[in-house]
């Protein structure tokens, strides 16, 4: 599938925003700077959300999970709203109520993250139902991870989504853990889309690592959504380079296991593909590295910079 090189650079961008936003994110929460609350960090898996999301419309959906801030950005989530929305401030997306694992911004058609495994699959559906008895042609990308394809969540929403033809296209991060347990512990398939045949949906695995190669596996899936002929499972083979949270010891991996997964970095592996097609230079890739890491310099200032929610506003938009 033929790219424009703008949109390759693009992707790069954002795959590179993703990674410095999770290592800024990484960097103040281990100092302390960050007043409360954890971050369950994407780095490792950017190429998935910049893949997947970069075949959406603004007005298209996703839906995310715990580790959720490399889907957000991939669909035009702003790093300073983001950061301060950490912080708990004010001025974050959701005035600092969200923090890391809540983040809904619907005017991107990001319906919301959740802290609960597999909780926002229910949620896919649901947006999938109203697409099409509005009648619309917008297509819902559910993400989840390995561990959530174990839930009662997924398996009644996926059926459910089959049986009533729904535009959505479920894309696993198989990342190999669920918190510290191997999926190849509690799942005896050896590709996660073979479950797809469960529900007499297509279902393909893709190298997650490799960005074009999950735009357009994602992008099939998207276009056949959009026709109204039904969900898709994209299960995109990766892995975090970092535990489950901050702070996890991950005792749980061999040191081979994590030095053969970072010499598949899909950072790296993307910006040696760009400069051999010659879509950029080294010069160029390194401009844009500079320009994220000034970017969140920015993000960071504003956060810190945010004033916090007053005591008065405790019950501001809290329904009863």
């Amino acid at each position: 599938m033929a790219l424009e090189d703008k949109k390759l650079i693009e992707m790069y961008r954002l795959m590179m925003r993703i990674r410095t936003f999770e290592e800024r994110v990484l960097k103040e929460i281990s100092s302390g700077v960050v007043p409360r609350g954890g971050a369950h960090l994407y780095s490792g898996e950017e190429a998935v959300a910049v893949g997947a999301c970069a075949n959406l419309r603004t007005d298209d959906y996703i839906t995310s999970t715990h580790r959720g801030h490399g889907h957000l950005i991939a669909k035009g989530a702003r790093t300073d709203l983001m950061m301060a929305e950490l912080f708990g401030k004010e001025t974050g997306y959701n005035k600092g109520r969200g923090g890391s694992m809540h983040i809904t911004v619907p005017e991107l058609g990001i319906l919301g993250a959740s802290g609960i495994v597999a909780g926002m699959i229910p949620v896919a559906a649901g947006a999938g139902l109203s697409a099409k008895m509005r009648e619309s042609d917008q297509v819902t990308i559910c993400f989840l991870g390995d561990g959530a394809t174990n839930s009662g969540r997924f398996h009644e929403s996926v059926n459910l989504a089959s049986c009533w033809d729904l535009p959505v296209v479920y894309v696993i991060e198989n990342n190999l853990y669920a918190e510290s347990t191997r999926i190849t512990d509690v799942c005896r398939v050896a590709d996660l889309s073979e479950r797809a045949g469960s529900y007499g949906i297509p279902g393909e695995s893709v190298d997650g690592n490799d960005v074009l190669a999950v735009y357009e596996k994602v992008g099939e899936a998207v276009a056949r959504a959009r026709k109204g002929a039904g969900p898709s499972l994209i299960e995109c083979k990766t892995y975090r380079r970092h535990g489950h949270f901050i702070g996890d010891p991950q005792t749980y991996k061999s040191k081979g296991e994590i030095e053969e997964w970072s010499g598949k970095d899909p950072i790296p592996a993307f910006r040696k593909k760009l400069v051999g097609m010659g879509v950029v230079t080294e010069k160029d890739a390194e401009a844009i590295e500079k320009e994220m890491a000034s970017e969140l310099d920015r993000a960071v200032k504003f956060a810190v910079e945010s004033p916090f929610p007053g005591p008065e506003d405790l019950v501001k938009d809290v329904y009863a």
